[in-house]
């Protein structure tokens, strides 16, 4: 049984780690309205860029002189897996499940004979799938000293994805982030980039309350060839900027359970240091009475 001084020190330690999980649990909330702004802010921009590819890239149906970004190589060999988790701990489990639904992905792709490749963002997503598969990573971005994500950032992951694809050294390419519902609501998400995967729209492209479509310049074939490079940024930085949201939303979660657990813990510890001492107490008075009926 733990002495009084034991069960002291203990409580102490415990108070100190509450104090730091509710600190933390204030600055993800701080930072959490930011965060969710800028993803809410990038979703209709990310999503109005695939409707217009969507649109545009009806030119080509039934063509194959289709740009590759758009038709693909014609083959599906090898697979990118470009991971995007978080750069730091602590939020639970919002790193290990994109990491979980990308390694899922990658078992299975193995399974069927495909050749997999992995990309990482982030140092954690890194840290867990180098586990299992430290011979698939063929790069990693870490943007740890980054107050915030922005388009400089998206744009560098990107360029490497680019530069591998014209290098002819995958045909698909995956994007695994988390999209930010709520506090406790982060849902891990794979998104295909490369061929671009756009679903049809109905009306687009035709002017609200008319039946006359719109008139592209210089031609729908040039916008499309330029968009399409365009869209792989615009949907990497919709995924940093819903993974910053979905982090910050975790941890404030996470270390909101642990302050609580942390004084249902400095509760017991107590309740066993009340009881220690006054057994102590009540021992030390029986050894007194005893010594003076004894005299």
């Amino acid at each position: 049984m733990p002495s009084l001084k034991d069960l002291k020190n203990r409580i102490d330690s415990v108070k100190s780690t509450q104090k730091i999980t509710k600190a933390m649990q204030m600055v993800a909330a701080a930072k959490l309205r930011r965060a969710q702004e800028a993803a809410e802010a990038a979703r209709p921009y990310a999503e109005r860029m695939g409707r217009v590819l969507s649109s545009l890239g009806a030119v080509y149906e039934g063509q194959t002189d289709a740009p590759k970004l758009l038709a693909g190589t014609g083959q599906d060999q090898v697979h990118l897996l470009v991971v995007a988790t978080g750069e730091r701990g602590l939020a639970g489990g919002f790193n290990s499940s994109i990491a979980r639904l990308a390694r899922d992905h990658a078992a299975k792709l193995i399974g069927q004979g495909k050749t997999v490749k992995i990309l990482t963002v982030g140092r954690k997503g890194h840290d867990i799938l180098r586990r299992q598969y430290p011979d698939l990573i063929v790069d990693t971005f870490n943007f740890r000293d980054v107050k915030q994500v922005g388009f400089t950032q998206a744009q560098q992951v990107a360029d490497k994805v680019l530069a591998m694809f014209n290098a002819g050294e995958f045909d698909i390419a995956t994007l695994y982030f988390a999209k930010f519902g709520s506090v406790i609501s982060q849902v891990p998400t794979a998104q295909q980039i490369i061929p671009a995967k756009l679903d049809r729209v109905e009306g687009e492209g035709v002017a609200t309350g008319s039946t006359v479509p719109y008139e592209y310049e210089p031609s729908e074939e040039a916008i499309v060839e330029d968009l399409l490079p365009r869209n792989i940024s615009v949907q990497v930085l919709r995924a940093l900027l819903e993974n910053s949201a979905s982090f910050y939303g975790a941890q404030m979660s996470a270390m909101d359970n642990a302050t609580r657990n942390a004084g249902e813990m400095i509760g017991k510890l107590q309740l066993s240091y009340n009881r220690q001492r006054q057994a102590q107490i009540t021992k030390e008075l029986i050894e007194i009475i005893s010594g003076a009926e004894a005299l």
